[in-house]
C-alpha cells in the first residue's frame, strides 16, 4: 500500500478512507512504537487527545481514545481545541503523546489523524515510519499484546485546556490591543471559542464572523482558504484589520483596513521586522519553504535579514528551525511558527502578534505589509495525475527547464507533488502576471500529458 502519513498526518475521507478501524489501530501501534523507543520508561504514559469540530471527529476521537487507552495509556480529551493548543498543552502538562483529529483546510467530508510528541513537537519521519509498518503487520498479522486489569489506560475530560491555552497566548504578547477593532472569521473551526476571548481580553473590539460550528460547515465559504467574506466584513465594519484561520487554526492570514489580502509571507515580514527590534530575531534569520514569492525573498534582503529556505510543509520549517536555533518561519499560506512560544504554526498566536505591532507602532496594517511587493505568482492545482513521477518525467523536466530560460532572472518555477492531496501543484512567478499566467499554462497541460 501508499504510504499512509503525508506532510501533516494521515488525511482522508472519513468513514471511507479514514475508518474508525485505522484510527484506532494507528493509535495502538503509535503507543507500542513510542514504548519500544523509550518514550513512556519508568512511567505510566499519558496523552492528550483534541480535535476540530467536524461531525467525523466525534467517532474518530473516540476511536484513538479507545486505542490508546487499550494499549495502557491515560488520555486527557481537551475537546474541541486548535493544534497549537494540543501541541502546546502535550507539552505544558508533561504528556507523553498528543493527537489531533483535523484535517485543517480541507473541506467538512476529509479528516486527519495528527501525533505529536513529548513536548508537542510533530513525529519525525522515521516514527512516523515505525507507526505505519507496525499497524499494517498487526493489521494482516498476529494481535496485539494487549494490558488487563489496572495496566489499562484511564480516559479523562480536561476542561481546563482552554483558559490555559487562552493564559498562554496572553502570556506571550508583546502589548496590548486596546483601541483596535478586528474581525475575526474562525472557519467554524477549532478557534471559534479560543481566538475571539483571546483577542477580546488582550484589549481588542472583536466582530466575529465564521464563529458557529455545527460540525458541518467547517471551512465552508470562510476562514483562511476563502477570504471574500472577511474582506468585506473588514470594510463594513470599519475595522484595522481582519483575522482569518482555517479549521484547526494553526493557519493565519489577513486583511487590512481596505479589504486588501495580506499573506503569510507579508505577515512573516512584519514580524521578522518587529522581532528583529526587540532583539528576539535569533541569528537575524526567517526559515521559508521554496514556496514563498521571490518579493520575500528581495525585501528581507533589502533588510539584511538572512533567508533559510525549506522543502514545503511546516514540520520541515521547524526542523530548520530547531536544528539551527533559529526563532521565526513559515509558509505564505500562513503558517508562522514562533519558536519561543510554539512547536508548531499557530494562527490565534500569530494574529495576535500582527495586531500587537500594528497597536504598538500606530501604522496600518498596509503601511507594515508594505515592506515586501508581491511578485505576481500563479499557482495551479493539476488533478487526477501520478504525482509520483514528478521528478522522473523527462518531458516534464525539459518543460521545466525551457521555462526557468524564458523567465531568467526575473522569474520563478516550482512543481511540487501535494503531501495531503493527490495533485501537483504548478507555481510560477514572474515581473508580469499575464506572463506568468501563459508559462504556467503551457506547464500544466505537460503535466496533464506527462503525468496523467
Amino acid at each position: 500500500m501508499g504510504r499512509l502519513f503525508g506532510t501533516d498526518g494521515v488525511r482522508g475521507i472519513a468513514n471511507a478512507d479514514l475508518t474508525a478501524e485505522l484510527a484506532l489501530g494507528l493509535s495502538v501501534a503509535a503507543a507500542h512504537v513510542l514504548a519500544e523507543a523509550g518514550t513512556f520508561a519508568g512511567h505510566r504514559p499519558v496523552a492528550v487527545v483534541g480535535r476540530d469540530p467536524r461531525a467525523s471527529g466525534e467517532f474518530l476521537e473516540a476511536a484513538v481514545v479507545a486505542g490508546l487507552a487499550s494499549a495502557g495509556v491515560d488520555v486527557l480529551r481537551v475537546g474541541v481545541l486548535p493544534t497549537p493548543a494540543v501541541a502546546y498543552l502535550t507539552g505544558a502538562l508533561g504528556a507523553d503523546l498528543g493527537v489531533m483529529l483535523s484535517a485543517s483546510h480541507n473541506a467538512m467530508p476529509d479528516n486527519g489523524v495528527k501525533f505529536l510528541a513529548r513536548g508537542g513537537h510533530k513525529l519525525d519521519d522515521e516514527l512516523e515510519d515505525r507507526i505505519e509498518a507496525l499497524y499494517e503487520e498487526h493489521r494482516t498479522g498476529a494481535p496485539w499484546t494487549r494490558p488487563t486489569g489496572a495496566g489499562v489506560g484511564r480516559v479523562k475530560e480536561y476542561e481546563e485546556g482552554f483558559e490555559q491555552y487562552v493564559a498562554h497566548l496572553l502570556e506571550v504578547l508583546p502589548n496590548r490591543l486596546d483601541g483596535l477593532r478586528i474581525v475575526l472569521d474562525e472557519a467554524h473551526g477549532a478557534a471559534s471559542r479560543v481566538s475571539p476571548e483571546a483577542f477580546s481580553r488582550a484589549g481588542a473590539e472583536v466582530v466575529t464572523i465564521g464563529a458557529e460550528p455545527d460540525g458541518l460547515n467547517i471551512n465552508d465559504g470562510c476562514g483562511s482558504t476563502h477570504l471574500d467574506l472577511l474582506k468585506a466584513a473588514v470594510v463594513e465594519h470599519g475595522a484595522d484589520l481582519g483575522i482569518a484561520h482555517d479549521g484547526d487554526a494553526d493557519r493565519c492570514l489577513a486583511v487590512d483596513a481596505t479589504g486588501a489580502e495580506v499573506d503569510g509571507d507579508q505577515i512573516l515580514a512584519v514580524l521578522a521586522l518587529a522581532m528583529r527590534e526587540r532583539g528576539t530575531l535569533r541569528a537575524n534569520t526567517v526559515v521559508a519553504t521554496v514556496m514563498s514569492n521571490l518579493g520575500f525573498t528581495l525585501a528581507m534582503r533589502s533588510e539584511g535579514i538572512e533567508l533559510v529556505r525549506t522543502a514545503v510543509g511546516d514540520r520541515y520549517v521547524l526542523e530548520s528551525m530547531k536544528e539551527n536555533g533559529y526563532a521565526l518561519g513559515g509558509e505564505q499560506s500562513g503558517h508562522v511558527i514562533v519558536l519561543d512560544h510554539a512547536t508548531t504554526g499557530d494562527g490565534t498566536l500569530t494574529g495576535l502578534l500582527l495586531a500587537a505591532r500594528v497597536a504598538a507602532t500606530g501604522r496600518p496594517l498596509a503601511e507594515l505589509a508594505a515592506v515586501m511587493r508581491r511578485l505576481p505568482q500563479v499557482l495551479i492545482n493539476v488533478r487526477d495525475v501520478d504525482r509520483s513521477r514528478v521528478e522522473s518525467s523527462a518531458e516534464l523536466t525539459a518543460a521545466v527547464t525551457e521555462a526557468e530560460a524564458e523567465l531568467g532572472s526575473t522569474g520563478r518555477v516550482l512543481l511540487r507533488p501535494s503531501g495531503t492531496e493527490p495533485l501537483v501543484r504548478v507555481m510560477v512567478e514572474a515581473a508580469d502576471i499575464d506572463h506568468a499566467r501563459a508559462v504556467a499554462g503551457r506547464l500544466a497541460d505537460v503535466v496533464k500529458s506527462a503525468l496523467g
